[in-house]
């Protein structure tokens, strides 16, 4: 049985991977170790720009910050693919997304859900992994969220 085209389904699905988000400091986009890829944790950067800076629950709504965890998500993919090619992965194994969160805000797993229904979106069950979502003071750059996954690749 040949592995499934993820090339293929993103093409289907509309969704074209971004370039990789260039490094804010001192570390690699991803890094392969056996079979697992890890991406460090990415932001809500398209074209060079962050999308959005702010606490969710105050500056950012929920459902902003679902449509920015997706993003992240697509940035995160995008480290994996320049790393070993997307039709390399066999599983999402793991996403951790961290959310910006104004004092009171406890809906973080609604705003992580934007980067675990993107990964179901494309890779169905190969996409169904386990996951953080957590509540932070502050990330980098005002960033409202930031999203980093764990991939099995062949």
């Amino acid at each position: 049985m040949s592995a499934p085209a993820w090339s293929e389904r993103l093409t289907e699905l509309g969704i074209e991977l971004p370039d990789v988000v260039a490094p804010l400091a001192a570390y690699v986009p991803a890094v392969r170790t056996g079979n697992l890829v890890y991406s460090s944790g990415q932001l809500p950067i398209q074209g060079g720009e962050l999308l959005a800076t702010g606490k969710v629950g105050a500056e950012v709504s929920p459902e902003d910050a679902k449509a920015l965890a997706r993003v992240c998500a697509l940035n995160a993919l995008a480290a994996v693919h320049a790393l070993v090619g997307v039709d390399s992965v066999v599983k999402i194994v793991k996403v951790v997304g961290f959310v910006a969160s104004a004092p009171g805000f406890g809906g973080q797993p609604g705003v992580i859900n934007g980067a675990s229904e993107l990964f179901g979106e494309i890779f169905g069950e190969a996409g169904a992994h386990a996951r953080s979502a957590v509540g932070v003071s502050e990330l980098p750059r005002n960033t409202p969220v930031e999203v980093e996954i764990i991939a099995e690749v062949a």
